[in-house]
């Protein structure tokens, strides 16, 4: 790969990931993983002019650990086989890293697993006390704390005071039908939430995208 070349996937990936960090920054974090997905074409380009031209070492990716953070939270594991794929697809990605993202990968998929038993017992019984999560569902009460936390922040969970602790209570349903905008045209429509995950062609103006849900 010429020098150019490099040059232009890392300007690329930086943009990219300003994008996705912005997104982020707004609370919606799908839409942030798809920017983060889309900077991945651009990381083997942009670590070797790093390495090359700027004698830059790299721990991590910051586009990969963004899909790390947040795919296990969003149960998202298509996003997490990318990864994979990834991964095994460009070796020198791993090999560049000090980070062993392989490992890093695993703890996503085994993090991802627990939030869906999180998920589903918060289903079963919704105004389950937190400081209980550990007396049902085994592991580090820790984890499960943190996890509420951060669906909260991410507008999935309510945690309501309750003593010591905190009453957990989803506070979306996945059949629940809303209203989302479509981000190029502004484009209001009406569908289940679970639908609004994932990009959406528009019927309006016939754009992919995600849509940004508008009830909660």
């Amino acid at each position: 790969m010429k020098k150019a070349d490099m040059e232009t996937h890392r300007a690329e990936y930086q943009g990219l990931m300003a994008m996705a960090r912005a997104t982020e920054a707004e609370g919606l974090y799908r839409a942030a993983i798809d920017l983060a997905l889309a900077s991945w074409e651009h990381i083997d380009g942009m670590m070797q002019f790093g390495r090359r031209y700027e004698e830059k070492e790299f721990v991590s990716i910051k586009g990969i650990e963004m899909i790390l953070k947040y795919a296990p939270l969003l149960l998202d594991f298509h996003s997490l086989d990318k990864l994979e794929a990834l991964l095994k697809g460009c070796r020198r990605i791993e090999r560049n890293t000090s980070d062993c993202l392989v490992d890093r990968l695993s703890e996503a998929r085994a993090l991802m697993s627990d939030a869906h038993r999180l998920w589903d017992h918060l289903e079963r019984q919704p105004g389950v006390r937190q400081d209980t999560l550990r007396q049902s569902l085994g592991g580090n009460q820790d984890q499960w704390r943190s996890m509420a936390e951060a669906w909260e922040k991410m507008g999935l969970l309510r945690r309501q005071p309750q003593g010591r602790s905190y009453k957990l209570a989803i506070s979306t349903r996945m059949a629940e039908v809303v209203p989302a905008k479509c981000p190029s045209c502004g484009f209001i429509a009406n569908a289940p939430k679970a639908m609004f995950l994932e990009p959406l062609p528009c019927s309006q103006c016939g754009t992919k995208g995600v849509f940004v849900i508008l009830a909660g």
